[in-house]
């Protein structure tokens, strides 16, 4: 009689009852994935465009002078922000992906490489514009604004850390599911600064100085609450091990296929924005760029849900992919555009009904009354842009998911740059149609893009389940000759 006990199961099992919630909800039902990933980020966003509105009206404050000091270092305080979301969507959707293959170890490690470019890529941000700031002021012409515009940027240079952190470490938790602590974290950052910025302005007697302090202070105070959470409580699904750190070149690609298209493809748009601004000077004038100005606003209000849906996209997509599941897949992918036309419908028929409420909140400064007709048009076309949006916005999502961030940039570039400008263009000069012309070739170009972007996903989650059908063949005989061996 064979007494010996039986051989214990080694193997490690990342995946115990004891998982955090939001694992499980990533590796759950993707339709409830979407919901309980996609409302945390949709308050929290809306938190931070509260923030800037609320910004906005303290610095307006100090006269225009300070607004347009502030003004000169918005570019690049876009680009830090494209280049530090662009890094925490490619490395979260790595960690995703890693997830959903149930490769614990493999999404450590991708959060290590996350966080170390990170710091690489502060460095090397930081170091040349803390000291060639004020001549790329003067070039860009700053000039007699010089001292306003230093004052803000070199603290907010000094603070680029901060910045990237922020970014990085909430992506790391939306990868893993924990999107409640992304919210809080968010939400804080912003009513912080509300609380904040009247006291540096003003109280303190910091001026524009006082709108970066107030900035980078709540930053820092949210961004250390997150790195206690990160490395001293390490209470979160995904831990980091710096000492046993080797570059993986595989991991360094992983990321930065995703990464670095989608930082490109913000910057994109930003860039459609200038061109945009530059069609308006020629065609309406000063008056048709304050009525893009201000009716963008209204439209990145509108769409601020759809945002947050696509940043759960992202990440159930990728733990989809990552276990190979082409069925949950597609599944949160078609729930997604399901969900997200009919917010998008929603805030469409709210916008048009409501265009000249609306317009009034906005137009209160004198002399504005004269562009009142024309937000009221622009808005009441541009409402038939939004239920477009979803197919698009969420293709993009899905291909960085699945680790395909080329084909997301070019999707976007396709809709935002190659489609866009020339449409509004041709209807505003070939048709004779002038502004009206532009809101009409922007919304055109959105229908067709996103309608595109839409077809591409279809096909390649075609392709996607023919792949997903050879391997699990190909690992079936591979299973067939080992027993018979």
């Amino acid at each position: 009689m064979n007494r010996s006990k039986p051989k214990k199961n080694r193997e490690p099992k990342p995946f115990s009852s004891k998982q955090p919630e939001g694992v499980r909800t990533l590796l759950g039902d993707p339709k409830k994935a979407i919901n309980k990933l996609a409302w945390p980020m949709i308050i929290a966003m809306a938190a931070h465009t509260i923030y800037n509105l609320v910004d906005a009206i303290w610095v307006s404050g100090l006269g225009p002078d300070a607004i347009a000091s502030i003004g000169f270092f918005f570019p690049f305080f876009f680009m830090a922000m494209a280049i530090s979301t662009g890094l925490g969507i490619g490395g979260g959707a790595a960690i995703s992906r890693r997830i959903g293959a149930k490769d614990k170890v493999g999404a450590d490690k991708v959060a290590v490489h996350t966080i170390i470019l990170m710091v690489i890529t502060a460095i090397l941000f930081t170091v040349p514009f803390l000291i060639f700031a004020e001549n790329i002021f003067y070039l860009i012409g700053a000039g007699e604004l010089i001292d306003l515009v230093m004052a803000y940027s070199r603290i907010m240079f000094a603070g680029t850390i901060i910045i990237f952190f922020s970014m990085i470490a909430t992506s790391i938790l939306r990868a893993e599911g924990d999107v409640k602590r992304a919210m809080w974290i968010m939400m804080f950052g912003a009513i912080l600064n509300i609380f904040l910025d009247p006291i540096f302005i003003y109280t303190f007697g910091l001026g524009v100085a006082g709108a970066a302090w107030a900035t980078m202070i709540s930053m820092t105070i949210a961004s250390l609450i997150v790195f206690y959470w990160l490395f001293i409580k390490k209470d979160t699904y995904i831990s980091f091990n710096f000492r046993s750190f080797k570059w993986d070149r595989e991991i360094m690609k992983d990321i930065s296929k995703v990464g670095v298209p989608a930082s490109v493809m913000q910057v994109s748009m930003a860039f459609t924005m200038l061109i945009m601004n530059i069609i308006l000077i020629l065609i309406a004038g000063k008056d048709g760029v304050a009525v893009f100005t201000i009716g963008w606003r209204v439209v990145t209000v509108a769409i601020l849900p759809l945002i947050g849906v696509a940043t759960a996209v992202t990440s159930v997509t990728g733990a989809a992919f990552g276990a190979k599941n082409i069925d949950k897949l597609k599944t949160s992918y078609f729930y997604s555009i399901k969900l997200g036309l009919i917010i998008s419908t929603i805030a469409g028929a709210i916008t048009f009904i409501f265009a000249p409420q609306i317009t009034a909140v906005f137009i209160t400064g004198e002399g504005s009354t004269r562009i009142a007709d024309d937000l009221i048009l622009f808005l009441r076309v541009i409402c038939l842009f939004y239920p477009g949006v979803a197919f698009g916005m969420f293709s993009s999502a899905m291909f960085q998911g699945t680790s395909e961030g080329t084909k997301s940039l070019l999707v976007t570039v396709f809709r935002t740059l190659i489609l866009a400008p020339p449409l509004a263009l041709a209807f505003a000069i070939y048709m004779n149609m002038g502004i009206l012309g532009i809101w009409i070739g922007m919304v055109i170009a959105n229908i067709i893009g996103s309608m595109a972007a839409f077809i591409w996903a279809m096909v390649f989650i075609k392709g996607l389940r023919s792949s997903f059908k050879k391997d699990k063949n190909n690992r079936s005989h591979l299973q067939e000759g080992c027993k018979m061996d």
